[in-house]
């Protein structure tokens, strides 16, 4: 089996340390494969990349708007948040409307993956919650959507549950997949994430930027949330994380990060959707070949493309914040080029 071309470089002292191999496909309108490098047929767990999926149901089932759900409380539906108060007072205040609270999350709890709302925790002798989850959007959003179905929410995270199967139904509409086979996996938050091949992650990602084959109820689902995520981009991950500053220079993109170097993103101007796996599982590479290959996509203004320029590479820095080399985008996606 041929190896994936390699995708990010980090250098010190200018000779290349380590690379980071890995695959995307970038999806047209009416399904048609625009480009791709690497194995997009291999199944891979899209992981918190297909939050957006996870949140179809909750809209589409008019649970968001039962409970009065505002955009804000939408994209945090979402979001991979860093547990900074906005999300988590987000996240209360939408459990508030459902009549239920943070006891009812089975998300489990962690400290705020931003570290200055941490430490100004740990200076007030404060623990964390289930609120600080990064997925207590989602899981609140779930929670709604088992009240909307009249099923008890306990139990909202097991597969066999209403709540998870409206999930896989609509991942395997979106995405045009057949899950019933597909590896299966607990995620991170303890809810079911299924491998699939990100051929059909980018699909479901172009359907979700615009596509026609939608049914009128799922179409005006789609369009709420991406209008919502562009609208509200810090709610989707936070403070100095790339979802939100790539979303807040480049408005008309919606990314989303995945665990263990997955991403995905939906252009609906473009009606274009991208998914990408990085092999070595870094985020941080991932988010550099994301931006790079959004780069070379011709649907961008000047002024969009030069954004974009900027996430391609980052320096290296040591303790004592000295420089000691580059993480950065290698040929494959340097020199690439995207035709449409």
């Amino acid at each position: 089996m041929s190896q994936n071309p390699v995708f990010v470089e980090a250098t010190r002292g200018g000779f290349v340390e380590s690379q980071h191999r890995g695959a995307f496909a970038v999806v047209g309108p009416g399904g048609d494969l625009v480009a791709s490098l690497g194995d997009i047929e291999r199944p891979v767990f899209p992981r918190s990349a297909i939050k957006a999926f996870q949140a179809l149901p909750v809209v589409e089932s008019g649970a968001a708007d039962k409970f009065g759900f505002t955009p804000e409380e939408i994209a945090l539906c979402c979001a991979s948040h860093g547990g900074e108060p906005r999300h988590t007072e987000t996240a209360q205040r939408m459990l508030e409307k459902v009549g239920l609270s943070a006891d009812h999350l089975e998300c489990g709890g962690h400290w705020p993956t931003h570290q200055h709302t941490t430490n100004r925790m740990l200076s007030r002798d404060q623990r964390f919650d289930q609120l600080h989850n990064n997925c207590s959007g989602k899981h609140a959003g779930m929670i709604a959507l088992a009240v909307q179905l009249g099923v008890e929410p306990a139990g909202y995270i097991s597969v066999g549950h209403a709540v998870q199967q409206a999930v896989k139904n609509t991942i395997e509409t979106m995405c045009e997949t057949d899950l019933s086979t597909a590896p299966m996996g607990i995620d991170g938050c303890s809810v079911p994430t299924w491998a699939f091949p990100l051929r059909n992650m980018a699909l479901g990602f172009a359907k979700l930027a615009d596509g026609p084959e939608l049914s009128e109820t799922s179409r005006a689902a789609a369009d709420r949330i991406v209008e919502a995520v562009r609208e509200h981009p810090f709610m989707v991950a936070g403070t100095a994380r790339v979802c939100t500053l790539l979303m807040e220079n480049v408005p008309r993109a919606f990314v989303k990060v995945g665990a263990e170097g997955v991403y995905c993103a939906a252009i609906p101007h473009a009606g274009l959707g991208v998914a990408l796996k990085c092999d070595s599982g870094s985020s941080e590479a991932a988010e550099i070949s994301i931006a790079s290959v959004l780069c070379a996509l011709p649907v961008w203004t000047n002024a969009e493309r030069e954004a974009l320029l900027g996430f391609t590479s980052r320096p290296l820095r040591n303790r004592r914040n000295t420089e000691v080399g580059t993480l950065r985008r290698a040929p494959a996606l340097a020199d690439l080029s995207i035709e449409i």
